[in-house]
């Protein structure tokens, strides 16, 4: 089966797997993996370290916190069957199996974060080999820890391989996107993918589907989503022609696609100081400002650059906020965004001080803090899934790797939840 990584190439997240995201980076990007000195503005600690059976290994995916402190997220592998976990860590640390994946035809090896309705009941995708076609699945889990395959994608036009997590409606509708199938035509295998709706009788609409022209193809995150219904996404190729590489698929797109199924580009990468390759999900403000950002492009680092975090106003001008350089301050295939009410964003990252992820805090002003470097020993390393702050300001996210050292497929370790403490 011809997957994500032969079409794009080892760089994205879709890729990563469970391999260590912080040596791939190194090894794409050729960042320098001498240790340098930092001082570290946010106390870290470890509040669980997953051990592979049966409690799960490589939470990839960032979590969710409800209102009593609880954090709920997934795991790569790992659960009884080594299918993967969708787990719960409670306010004392204790963390608790939900669900053990059991792989064909049920859903298998979820990689993007959860979405909590307001009854509790969870939702999500699983990428690659889950659900009854292979091509992934939208599953739900209820609060007494049954599980239901809600859709599993054909590849067809309904669209295959969801890579990004869900948004919901008071409907109870979900909205996701899927990297492959859909009508659109000229990419390399299976269609450009698709966005697409899921009632809550397991009814699937594909709302749109990408081609390879100009608005971009192979969405492989989430959606957000406005007041009004509008869904907001990123593609990670198509747009322009070119890009900074001499790729002739194009260096993505930030769209838009309306309440009536119009879709509006809202900025194309060109590879150059404004970025390439958006490769998490959007994060979107009171104004109606979306932020992401990008695995490659900006000023840092040659020949394609490391990355940046952008912003894309209502008008869809686009402002880098932050070129990173490969180094301390981190590198491409940043985590999606969490944004304070003061305006700052935090973030996780590739690099650091040595090479095994960071995590950092963006002012208004577009100054860059480290607030954490991973050294992927017992506090974790690859903190590739987004991060979830608290009232108090305390962040919360998870490494894929790290922790118990010996442990997992290649003994770096299965990953850790962790907690940064201002």
């Amino acid at each position: 089966m011809t997957n994500t990584v032969q079409r794009f190439g080892c760089i994205s997240r879709l890729c990563l797997g469970p391999l260590n995201a912080g040596l791939a980076l190194a090894l794409v990007l050729g960042v320098n993996a001498t240790p340098l000195a930092q001082a570290q503005a946010y106390r870290e600690s470890t509040i669980y370290t997953f051990t592979d059976t049966p409690d799960g290994a490589s939470p990839w995916a960032g979590l969710i916190r409800s209102g009593a402190g609880t954090l709920y997220g997934t795991t790569y592998d790992g659960g009884v069957y080594g299918q993967g976990t969708v787990f719960k860590v409670d306010a004392t640390g204790k963390e608790t199996v939900l669900y053990s994946f059991t792989g064909y035809p049920d859903a298998a090896k979820p990689q993007a974060v959860l979405f909590r309705s307001g009854a509790g009941t969870l939702y999500g995708t699983t990428t690659y080999y889950g659900g009854a076609g292979s091509w992934g699945a939208v599953f739900k889990l209820d609060t007494n820890g049954e599980e239901t395959v809600l859709y599993s994608f054909t590849g067809g036009i309904d669209g295959g391989y969801p890579d990004g997590g869900l948004v919901g409606d008071k409907a109870g509708n979900l909205y996701g996107t899927t990297v492959d199938g859909g009508e659109g035509s000229g990419c390399y295998y299976g269609g450009c993918g698709t966005v697409f709706k899921v009632d809550a009788t397991g009814t699937e609409t594909v709302l749109y589907s990408f081609t390879a022209g100009t608005e971009g193809q192979y969405p492989v995150e989430g959606l957000v989503r406005d007041a009004a219904g509008n869904l907001y996404g990123i593609t990670y190729q198509g747009g322009k022609s070119t890009c900074n590489n001499g790729s002739g698929t194009g260096c993505g797109t930030v769209f838009e696609l309306d309440n009536t199924g119009k879709l509006t580009v809202l900025h194309n990468f060109t590879g150059g100081k404004d970025g390439a390759y958006p490769d998490a999900p959007l994060v979107r403000d009171a104004r109606g400002n979306l932020y992401g950002t990008t695995l490659e492009g900006g000023t840092g680092c040659k020949p394609y650059g490391c990355g940046t975090v952008f912003k894309v106003d209502v008008t869809g001008k686009e402002t880098v906020l932050h070129a990173f350089t490969g180094g301390v301050d981190g590198a491409g295939g940043a985590s999606s965004l969490v944004l304070d009410a003061n305006g700052n964003l935090y973030g996780a990252s590739g690099g650091g001080a040595h090479n095994q992820g960071m995590v950092f805090k963006l002012d208004s002003t577009g100054k860059e803090t480290v607030l954490h470097s991973f050294t992927g020993g017992i506090d974790g390393g690859s903190p590739v899934g987004g991060l979830v702050r608290d009232k108090a300001g305390n962040l919360y996210g998870t490494t894929g790797g790290g922790g118990a050292l010996g442990c997992g497929a290649y003994s770096n370790g299965c990953g850790t939840v962790f907690k940064l403490v201002p």
